[in-house]
């Protein structure tokens, strides 16, 4: 089949063999398959869906257009955690250190900010000098030495994902199980690991808003890992509104050196915590989760996770100046605030929109080539529940000489409020545990 025919036979429902999806994919690796049909089979797919021998065979293709990595010869169990994507979820940069520091070997590939969430790649680039790139070898050497290593896909593993998921950022094909499923299984599979813990959010800032889809891509993801020999465990955690206080890249790092100092957001370090708890769980550390969330928080309190990341950053080319002192991170000059149009609590907080508008600012992308500012986004000051007087600021803005103007961002993130006389009922973070 030719792509005109793999899109039309998509577009029109129909079902597609492997053969042609492999076909397909490999075209569009090879540049045979130009950008502007691989974006429409995306958009057919948005609407027309996969069924799940379509989806392991897209999953497939793309695993293979690339390497796939054995690390058994590497002593300890290789896991590793994905999200969904959410705004202010800087939980990886983290939970890597964390983990390692607690014996578990952390090979991790992740990708750049997609459509209003923020990307783990991006993140650690705010770290002056910290190198994504680094050759498979020299990857497999910092997973078996320091116990954890942070890149993006080389052009050897995963390569077709890596170029669709660029292309599914700017066409507004983000949002589609198969497509995400795909995305996240190719990677996760190419690295080599033994078990993978999923942190599948839900509600306004992320992909999946409602829990029913949530749990559709969390029992599609854990099929295709299950099906190839992994272990997989998924929560599904609350995204009603940012994870933490910081929308922003560097802004995010500068969060992520707080929590391992002992302090940071409280629902950060729960989520931190829980998911770390379970990397620990599922690489045989701990033998079951209140002695993993212990010895997490030790890590945290004696200074070893913390330690851990200056290893990780050292050994990635980064100024490790700036994980102690975080005022050398890019920083915004004069942030400006974003007041409260009334009095009241803050009853709900399109989240979406808030991670629209740090892309506004230059923490994202419009499009692919697109440079992200690592200097600006958000620092939220009133949460859900929280009261606020007329006047005071909901946010503050860090932005920069890209950035839209300040009344359009202003307006971006007072918008995003509901602001009412009651404070909601508190929501729970944790929604489900799905094992």
């Amino acid at each position: 089949m030719r792509a005109y025919e793999i899109i039309h036979a998509k577009r029109d429902g129909r079902p597609l063999p492997a053969d042609a999806i492999a076909a397909l994919v490999d075209g569009f690796t090879r540049g045979e398959v130009p950008d502007y049909q691989m974006a429409a089979f995306c958009m057919a797919v948005f609407f027309r869906g996969m069924d799940d021998g379509e989806v392991r065979a897209l999953t497939e293709a793309m695993l293979r257009s690339g390497d796939v990595l054995d690390l058994s010869d590497i002593p300890g169990a290789k896991v590793d955690k994905h999200s969904t994507g959410g705004v202010g979820d800087k939980v990886s940069l983290a939970l890597a250190p964390l983990a390692a520091a607690c014996g578990v070997k952390v090979p991790m590939i992740s990708g750049r900010g997609l459509g209003h969430t923020g990307g783990t790649l991006d993140k650690l680039e705010a770290i002056p000098g910290f190198r994504v790139d680094l050759p498979v070898e020299r990857f497999r050497a910092l997973v078996r030495e320091v116990g954890a290593c942070l890149i993006g896909q080389t052009a050897r593993l995963a390569p077709a994902d890596r170029k669709l998921y660029a292309l599914r950022d700017v066409t507004a094909t983000v949002e589609s199980i198969p497509l995400i499923a795909a995305s996240i299984m190719s990677k996760k599979l190419a690295e080599g690991i033994d078990a993978l813990v999923l942190d599948v959010k839900v509600g306004s800032g992320a992909f999946m808003k409602r829990p029913e889809d949530a749990r559709a891509l969390a029992r599609t993801l854990a099929a295709i890992g299950r099906g190839m020999g992994k272990r997989v465990t998924a929560l599904l955690t609350a995204m009603d509104q940012p994870l933490g206080r910081a929308v922003g890249n560097a802004l995010e790092v500068a969060e992520v050196l707080e929590l391992l100092r002992g302090g940071g957001p409280a629902d950060l370090r729960a989520v931190t915590v829980e998911l770390t708890a379970e990397m620990l769980l599922a690489g045989g550390v701990a033998a079951e989760l209140a002695a993993a969330r212990a010895a997490v928080e030790r890590a945290i309190a004696d200074g070893s996770g913390l330690a851990k990341l200056e290893e990780i950053v050292a050994a990635q080319g980064g100024d490790v100046a700036a994980i102690r002192d975080p005022s050398r991170l890019p920083r915004a000059a004069d942030p400006y605030p974003v007041p409260a149009p009334a009095a009241g609590f803050v009853q709900a907080v399109d989240t979406e929109a808030v991670g629209l508008a740090a892309v506004a600012l230059g923490a994202g992308r419009a499009r692919v080539e697109d440079p992200v500012d690592p200097a600006v986004g958000i620092l939220v000051e009133r949460k859900l529940g929280d009261r606020v007087e007329r006047g005071e600021p909901l946010c503050l803005v860090h932005h920069g000489p890209r950035s839209e103007p300040r009344e359009r961002i202003v307006a971006r993130l007072a918008g995003a409020y509901r602001i009412g006389p009651a404070a909601p009922a508190a929501a729970p973070l944790f929604l489900e545990r799905m094992a």
